[in-house]
């Protein structure tokens, strides 16, 4: 039964919807599940509920790789999944008023109805002699339900920024999972 249930899960995490794929490296490969959120579950959510800012540490690890974000839209949600190597980073996701470039302080000219700023770390976006793993942006067009653009917003001393446009603020919903590694993000329509 676990193994049907984390082959289920495998299968719904982005659903049948229209996928887009950010510029990627291979992906990676390993085992398990776990949420991440009071409302996470397995499998495909109905609308998240939860709007508070999420702050999960995790010490004494390698940081993790970003080596693919992508994003579907869903029927009552938009869902950006952070593919990672290496096991789930720690993560915090708030709202913010405009997003700022890691590194440099500049601000990041993006329009949009709100902000929602996840942050991974201990994390890079490049490998071990500086060639990224995420390419492209720093600006994504996604074109959904409620998530317009997804932004790079830094890949600096042992974090990634990853900026969701979102047409209005809504509740989010976090899920781990692993086999392989990955973080979903999940945002109301």
């Amino acid at each position: 039964m676990a193994v049907t249930l984390a082959c289920l899960a495998v299968v719904t995490a982005c659903g049948p919807a229209p996928q887009a794929t950010l510029p990627q490296s291979p992906p990676a490969a390993q085992s398990g599940t776990q949420s991440g959120s009071p409302s996470g579950e397995l499998g495909t959510p109905g609308a998240p509920t939860n709007t508070a800012e999420v702050d999960v540490e995790r010490g004494g690890m390698e940081p993790a790789i970003v080596t693919n974000v992508r994003y579907a839209a869903h029927d009552t949600y938009d869902r950006l999944v952070v593919d990672l190597k290496g096991g789930v980073p720690g993560y915090n996701v708030q709202w913010v008023d405009q997003f700022v470039q890691d590194g440099s302080g500049r601000t990041m000219n993006v329009r949009g109805g709100a902000y929602l700023q996840l942050t991974l770390f201990p994390a890079h976006a490049h490998d071990e002699e500086g060639v990224s793993t995420w390419d492209g942006g720093p600006v994504y067009q996604a074109d959904l339900n409620n998530l317009t653009d997804v932004v790079r917003t830094g890949d600096f001393e042992g974090r990634v920024g990853i900026g969701l446009v979102l047409s209005r603020r809504a509740a989010f919903q976090l899920t781990e999972q692993d086999s392989p590694h990955r973080l979903i993000l999940d945002v109301a329509h």
